[in-house]
């Protein structure tokens, strides 16, 4: 059922996508020769307006294949007859209809159960945030030069920077004003193992794990759960964080024992130390609803988040930050969404649905991205030489364009047999 789910869930990505370049080929007169769902031969075919219909055999990617897109022919009908302005329509279309589709999406999930509103819940007394002014209630608008508009935009930016340990300013609403405070949060010499949990009556959960910590190199991630720790059995959040206040980390190491997928595994870790910046408040990150004209903001706010957190994680893979083990190709992406359908199913048909409408909304915002990155074989790589045949007045070589989006494409068709080769091995 997961498997099913999850073909589902990326075909209709990937024909919203086609969809849209096909739309705007067609309303620009351009003849579309083929639309096809899936990659590989044909299972099923149909001519209808000069246009063939097919689904193919293997289930991830699609096509628009336009006529002359990819050559010198400018006849009537031909890609390379329309004016550049409308070429590059054609081509931003399918990553734009992507964040279009991410848009309905998230207006179905704020319209059920709302947003996250970036509130301050508690702050710890006598810290620096505390000192400098910062109050439970008061609503964070800009967090160290960052616009805040969701608990997510606050909780992302903390999860792949951190917290810095210089001064600092924050914004915030208090009674409808704006106000600002500056201070240098709180550091101390700590060991860490660079994860955070959920402090409840329930099974100890792992909400994040800080990229390039100790717990993401031993393979755990956010989900697991904890189970044990050098044979000592936690069972809940609270009693998890009674035994770090009793055994506080050093650099002698531990056996934690985790769950996930209601399997048990052990591993061995060994504490890191670092200067640890104190966060010296609580946000929110839980959902509260809105009025309709909320609902499209925070609809739109939705699909910013998820743009800027894709670009964000490109930024750290382009400079190192992070690994191609980070990656995932479709293999992975299905194995993302068959656990998230099995984890979600407990909570009952609402909650599970919604969980896959939003790693749909996620999916389609960050197909959209990495198509409009400036890279040979893809939009955004194909949209660059539009827009210099726009400047020039001329276009580029169509001869020395092919060639360099055919190179494009192995380097990609490498990178994707790459991750695919990982993403199995590791299913195993």
């Amino acid at each position: 059922m997961s498997i099913l789910i999850a073909a589902l869930m990326l075909g209709v990505v990937i024909i919203v996508h086609e969809f849209g370049h096909f739309i705007l080929a067609k309303t620009n007169g351009i003849v579309v020769e083929e639309f096809s769902v899936g990659m590989g031969p044909r299972l099923i075919s149909t001519v209808k307006g000069g246009t063939r219909y097919s689904l193919k055999a293997i289930p991830f990617g699609g096509s628009c294949m336009m006529r002359g897109e990819d050559g010198e022919e400018t006849g009537e009908g031909t890609f390379n007859s329309k004016s550049v302005w409308r070429r590059i329509s054609v081509i931003a279309a399918g990553p734009v209809f992507n964040f279009i589709l991410a848009f309905f999406g998230a207006m179905i999930i704020i319209s059920i159960i709302g947003y996250d509103p970036p509130q301050v819940l508690h702050v710890a007394e006598g810290s620096p945030e505390d000192e400098a002014g910062l109050q439970e209630g008061d609503l964070i608008t800009e967090f160290d030069g960052e616009n805040i508009y969701l608990g997510r935009d606050l909780d992302t930016k903390l999860m792949l920077e951190g917290m810095p340990d210089r001064e600092i300013t924050v914004k915030f609403e208090r009674d409808g004003k704006e106000q600002e405070i500056s201070y240098t949060p709180k550091k101390q010499f700590r060991y860490m193992l660079g994860f955070t949990y959920y402090e409840t009556e329930e099974q100890p959960e792992i909400s994040t794990v800080t990229m390039g910590g100790v717990l993401e190199k031993a393979g755990l991630k956010a989900g697991d759960y904890i189970y044990a720790i050098n044979g000592q059995k936690i069972s809940t959040g609270i009693e998890l964080k009674k035994y770090f206040d009793e055994h506080p980390l050093s650099e002698e190491s531990l056996t934690l024992t985790y769950l996930r997928d209601g399997l048990e595994y052990d591993v061995e870790v060994t504490p890191e130390a670092a200067d640890y910046v104190e966060r010296g408040f609580v946000y929110n990150l839980g959902r509260v609803k809105t009025s309709p004209l909320g609902v499209l903001k925070y609809s739109g706010l939705e699909v910013r988040y998820w743009i800027r957190t894709t670009l964000k994680s490109f930024k750290m893979l382009f400079t190192g930050k992070i690994g191609l083990d980070s990656l995932s190709g479709p293999v992975g992406v299905v194995n993302v969404i068959g656990d998230a359908y099995e984890e979600s199913k407990s909570e009952g048909s609402l909650i599970t649905w919604l969980t896959m409408l939003n790693l749909m909304i996620f999916i389609s915002a960050n197909l959209g991205v990495m198509n409009l990155l400036p890279l040979p074989a893809l939009d955004g790589g194909r949209l660059v030489f539009l827009l210099i045949e726009a400047v020039r007045g001329k276009p580029v070589n169509r001869e020395a364009e092919g060639m360099v989006h055919f190179a494009g494409l192995l380097l990609l068709m490498a990178l994707l047999l790459f991750v695919t080769f990982r993403d199995i091995k590791n299913l195993f």
